[in-house]
């Protein structure tokens, strides 16, 4: 594959449709993407990932909770965290719709 062309709209209808949290759109070895949305309220079930991992964040407000590290997050956030790191998301103010990267792909 050397090129590949998406929409934040259509990977969120997407996402919406399938029922699930996440929705991912790219997959090589080298890294994964995908869409992670969390309604506001909502808790954030994820678990430390094997792959480095980062995030930008669409839509919405929250705090991000991170190893010792904790801030506000909103659009236009960026955040990365190391593989194996314990992470969340809580205090969800805004539906949050966060566009994920991990590397290499996740496992």
């Amino acid at each position: 594959m050397k090129a590949r062309f998406g929409n934040v709209g259509e990977i969120a209808q997407q996402r919406a449709l399938s029922g699930k949290l996440y929705r991912e759109f790219l997959r090589v070895p080298a890294m994964s993407a995908g869409l992670y949305v969390l309604p506001a309220g909502a808790s954030d079930p994820q678990t430390p990932h094997h792959e480095d991992e980062m995030y930008y964040v669409v839509r919405g407000r929250a705090r991000f909770k991170a190893g010792d590290g904790d801030r506000e997050i909103f659009a236009g956030s960026v955040l990365f965290v190391a593989a194996e790191v314990q992470h969340y998301f809580y205090d969800i103010a805004e539906e949050l719709a966060l566009l994920v990267f991990f590397a290499p792909a996740e496992s």
